[in-house]
């Protein structure tokens, strides 16, 4: 059931900017873009973000009353924070959303990464490990350089810095007081406002979960 005259909230949004949805994220590159003259150069480097996104961190809080939101969604966000940065997250999504309003989150799914590179490693594959490495984002090929190099590194959040499989997301839910947690398929909300912000290319060797706040 969709809740109206209440706020649908994605974080970490990247291109992402439904209509309908009140889209933020915390790319140092959204704020840098604002800015004239340097704007235009990074939006010719880097990813350029809508108009329409707005600049806000859920790790600091986000600009939002205490349970004023209808749904939240996180694809492929959390896996960015680091794990204090993450238990902030969850616990800042928790003061948004209101009464009985799902959270949707999506993240890789280590479990399935972790097969994948068993079974490489296995067979004999003698690069399974760095194909672990390169897939999973944890790892660094190259270390920028140069002063404009590094600035323009400074500006991504490309690399992951935690990893996570359903057992360990289920605890950290329950530990806020998140209910009704399940794993997610594409398309199987009840509240059809998440069909405008979900894409099924997201799900593909991921972890997604849906949960409540009672």
């Amino acid at each position: 059931m969709t809740k109206t005259n209440m706020l649908y909230v994605q974080y970490g949004c990247g291109e992402s900017s439904p209509v309908g949805w009140l889209n933020f994220d915390a790319s140092p590159t959204l704020r840098v873009q604002k800015i004239p003259i340097i704007g235009n150069f990074v939006r010719r480097k880097k990813i350029s973000f809508p108009s329409s996104v707005r600049y806000g961190d859920i790790r600091k809080g986000l600009p939002i009353s205490d349970g004023a939101c209808a749904g939240v969604y996180a694809s492929h966000v959390l896996e960015h924070l680091s794990l204090n940065d993450f238990h902030l997250a969850l616990k800042e999504t928790f003061r948004i959303i209101d009464s009985g309003v799902i959270f949707r989150l999506i993240v890789p799914d280590l479990v399935y990464h972790c097969n994948k590179f068993l079974e490489n490693s296995s067979r004999g594959n003698h690069d399974a490990c760095s194909e672990f490495m390169r897939e999973t984002h944890l790892g660094y090929e190259t270390r920028a350089s140069g002063l404009l190099g590094s600035w323009i590194a400074s500006l991504q959040n490309s690399r992951h810095m935690w990893m996570w499989d359903y057992g360990g997301l289920y605890a950290a839910l329950s530990q806020y007081g998140f209910v009704d947690i399940r794993r997610a398929d594409f398309g199987d909300c009840e509240d059809m406002m998440f069909n405008a912000v979900e894409r099924s290319s997201r799900f593909i060797n991921a972890c997604a979960i849906e949960c409540k706040k009672p």
